[in-house]
């Protein structure tokens, strides 16, 4: 690999870059956790915003998309979204209730269908079984500590995303200063 001049990298350039950007992922995961209400407040905020500019932009598209056979969706899309992420940004606890509420029905809905998969398994049936209770006990959780958990839940889980993506670049930016190359999978693997 080259830079811009053409000259030849050294296996392990740019390392420092990737060390960065797992100790500011640490560090911004440490903070969701220890402020959940912050990152929830945040990431609403955001994805509210993202989804209003889509909104926008799809209704652009659906008015000046002459000849689409898709106007009318792309109106009707960008009006929800446009609806929605004004919600999220203006309101944003009533859009981090929404997400929360989302993220229960979708472990409850998984719980169930990993309890029907687990009666059926010859093998760690009683694991899978295990699994779609542990889901369905969170799904109840949530439900029962809403509006509460909606308040935290996602800043905690962008929190854990955060915190293990960074540790994981942090490993890959050791292991690329040493010469390795970089997000490379281990040689063991790629024999497989």
């Amino acid at each position: 690999m080259s830079d811009v001049r053409g000259v030849p990298r050294a296996m392990g350039a740019g390392w420092g870059w990737i060390m960065a950007y797992g100790v500011v992922s640490v560090l911004v995961g440490v903070a969701a956790i220890i402020w959940p209400y912050v990152a929830t407040y945040a990431a609403t905020v955001v994805i509210g915003t993202l989804f209003f500019i889509s909104g926008v932009f799809s209704i652009a598209a659906g008015v000046f998309g002459q000849g689409s056979e898709s106007r009318i969706y792309a109106l009707l899309f960008g009006v929800l979204s446009v609806v929605v992420g004004a919600i999220m940004v203006f309101e944003p606890m009533t859009g981090a209730v929404s997400l929360t509420l989302m993220v229960a029905v979708w472990l409850g809905v998984r719980g169930v269908l990993e309890i029907v998969a687990g009666t059926r398994m010859r093998r760690r049936g009683v694991m899978m079984i295990v699994l779609g209770v542990i889901n369905l006990l969170l799904a109840l959780f949530i439900l029962m500590t809403v509006p509460w958990s909606a308040l935290t839940l996602p800043g905690y889980v962008l929190g854990i995303s955060f915190l293990f993506g960074g540790v994981t670049a942090i490993a890959a930016a050791s292991d690329h200063r040493s010469g390795a190359s970089a997000f490379a999978m281990p040689e063991e693997m790629v024999q497989q």
